[in-house]
């Protein structure tokens, strides 16, 4: 086991933070080794919060996690447009975008490999342009060649891509439109969780009312920034958080949706070889729809 005794300097920070540094290793596989005990301060396992002092030992066990490998998995996902250069997907709400540590199968990348044999780009990412989160629905586009990947990505990093969302969010905002320009970082408290603080990246969420419902409403969202969260972290800045966002706001029971009521519902981008201006709309899904008519009434 590495053996490390705590500097002045380094007291008061928690135990798992410390050996994450040390390590250079992320803080999930440093979690993983305090489950297992493998974390010891002064010869006793302790909690991945325990503050360290002065002159504490410190001794860990990581273990390096399984590589992850794209495997083609045969999976249903409508495809809204598709030619020689791109697709254009539905992706459904609960369904993860890429495999990760957690997530390994059942993604929207195991599917298009199992629809397109070779894709361009990451091992784990092949082919995508941009993300959406696990519970939001909605289109996404995906390259299909490595010219078109590289065009499609620098249009989004140019903002020629332009994408609106639906979301209902609790209450009423002051104002029927608006924007939101709050640069977005993780969350220095929580590791899951994204927040906005001057040390983040540039964020801009542009807002229009759709519809008002009873202690809600459906806004309109367009996106001139792409953080992960964005629309997320504004609105719960804004106090008015997505329905059901179990990381931002709270999971109501009653609703059928898995997650927060927020569907990617227009893209509208030029064709990298083509040039031709392509646009694209689809309606939320029955789950969204549902929630919303259930807003419509007293909950």
């Amino acid at each position: 086991m590495p053996h490390h005794v705590v500097k002045p300097e380094e007291a008061g920070l928690r135990a798992d933070l410390l050996v994450a540094r040390l390590a250079g290793a992320p803080r999930s596989i440093v979690t993983e080794a305090v489950k297992r005990g493998d974390v010891l301060v002064n010869g006793a396992a302790v909690k991945g919060s325990t503050p360290l002092n002065d002159g504490d030992e410190i001794e860990y066990a990581l273990q390096d996690r399984a590589e992850i490998i794209a495997e083609p998995e045969e999976i249903d996902v409508p495809i809204v447009y598709e030619d020689d250069d791109l697709m254009v997907i539905n992706k459904p709400a609960g369904m993860t975008t890429h495999p990760a540590h957690g997530s390994t199968s059942g993604t929207l990348v195991n599917a298009l490999l199992a629809h397109v044999s070779s894709l361009p780009g990451e091992a784990l990412r092949p082919g995508l342009v941009h993300r959406l989160d696990r519970d939001t629905s909605g289109l996404l586009v995906v390259a299909k060649t490595t010219e078109s990947l590289s065009a499609l990505g620098k249009a989004m990093k140019k903002r020629y891509i332009q994408r609106e969302y639906l979301g209902l969010a609790w209450g009423f905002l002051q104002h029927p439109r608006g924007t939101v320009d709050g640069a977005i970082g993780r969350d220095p408290h929580n590791r899951l969780k994204y927040t906005i603080t001057p040390e983040g990246k540039p964020s801009i969420t542009h807002f229009e009312l759709r519809e008002r419902l009873y202690n809600a409403s459906e806004l309109v969202f367009r996106l001139e920034t792409g953080r992960t969260h964005q629309i997320r972290v504004h609105m719960s800045a804004m106090g008015h958080p997505i329905v059901n966002d179990p990381v931002y706001g709270k999971i109501d029971r009653r609703f059928p949706l898995p997650g927060q009521a927020l569907h990617a519902w227009k893209l509208a981008f030029r064709h990298p070889r083509t040039r031709e201006d392509l646009a694209f709309e689809v309606s939320p899904p029955g789950e969204y729809l549902a929630t919303k008519a259930m807003l419509h009434g007293k909950l």
